[in-house]
């Protein structure tokens, strides 16, 4: 039957790899490995030519130079060379890179393909380079600058609460912070460098820690961060009535305010409770500023009690009425 006769052709060709004895696959196991080293290594002392990547490296000051941009680490070349030293390069198995040297600020951004050939000649060992592939390296260097900066609070930030002020002067230590890095970062900080404060709604004298936070990663700061120190106090909030001096009036005119009185709101610290000069607030209406589109004037404060704080008037404008005499 055409079954019995195709296995009977399978039997007879596999006749020959049926055990003998127990160690028969090992001895062909080795047998295989023993000629596929032979083979290796005798393709290993061939030679070849073969498109590869070579490592480089930018020799430069680093204490006078900021690399602004990710250097390359490698270019595309054309090689040939022995299976053994290909074998080598391809693992990376000291392999030395070509050393391109930067040794004072580049007019040039970049360098060319075939100006890196004397320097993988030299790095090359036991490889003959045919010709370089990669066409441009591109690269861009800046001066190395060191800046001293004052520090100051960001007067733009409201630290305390609403019903407390900060008093007295805020103390930072240290006092001045030191840049290191590329000269067009450098040149781009604001002196002085303001810090912000974490937390804010203080009630109370604090001592806080402010982390430098660096916006470029080619920043350097000589410290990490600055302790702040804040006086805050408690302040009372009180109001008064006053009656507005007008002046620059119209002669022959009876004038009427509505209203008539102008109330002041202030604030000022708990312990000046007894000290405030509640008699010191002066307001005026300055009758050569009427607007006559909607016939009012605006309260002007000219005088305050020293220690008094956020004033404000109500009403922002009084309204005018004019009658002849």
């Amino acid at each position: 039957m055409p079954f019995e006769k195709a296995r009977n052709i399978v039997l007879w060709f596999a006749r020959p790899f049926r055990p003998q004895t127990k160690q028969y696959w090992r001895v062909v196991l080795l047998c295989f490995v023993a000629a596929s080293t032979f083979w290796l290594l005798n393709a290993l002392n061939k030679s070849y030519s073969t498109q590869t990547t070579y490592p480089v490296a930018f020799i430069y000051n680093d204490q006078k130079l900021v690399a602004t941009q990710a250097l390359p680490e490698e270019v595309t070349i054309n090689v040939t060379g022995k299976g053994w030293k290909l074998l080598r390069k391809s693992l990376r198995l000291e392999v030395k890179p070509a050393e391109i040297f930067i040794r004072n600020l580049p007019r040039n951004n970049y360098l060319l393909g075939s100006a890196l050939r004397p320097a993988l000649v030299n790095a090359m060992d036991g490889l003959q380079l045919n010709f370089v592939i990669t066409d441009t390296l591109h690269f861009r260097f800046e001066e190395k600058l060191t800046r001293r900066i004052p520090l100051k609070l960001d007067p733009k930030q409201k630290i305390a609460d609403s019903n407390f002020a900060v008093v007295g002067q805020v103390n930072i230590t240290p006092k001045f912070i030191t840049f290191t890095g590329p000269s067009s970062k450098i040149d781009s900080i604001p002196s002085p460098y303001l810090l912000r404060l974490p937390e804010t709604g203080l009630k109370a004298p604090a001592e806080i820690e402010v982390p430098i936070a660096l916006k470029n990663a080619l920043l350097t700061s000589d410290i990490e961060e600055a302790i702040v120190k804040v006086n805050v106090k408690e302040l009372v909030q009180e109001e008064k009535q006053l009656v507005a001096e007008l002046i620059n009036a119209p002669q022959g005119k009876k004038i009427v305010l509505l209203p008539p009185h102008v109330l002041v709101r202030y604030q000022f610290l708990n312990d000046s409770v007894t000290t405030l000069n509640r008699e010191g607030f002066k307001v005026i209406l300055d009758f050569s500023k009427y607007s006559q589109q909607d016939s009012t004037l605006v309260p002007e404060l000219v005088q305050k009690p020293a220690g008094a704080r956020n004033i404000k008037l109500s009403p922002v404008r009084v309204r005018v009425l004019t009658e002849s005499n």
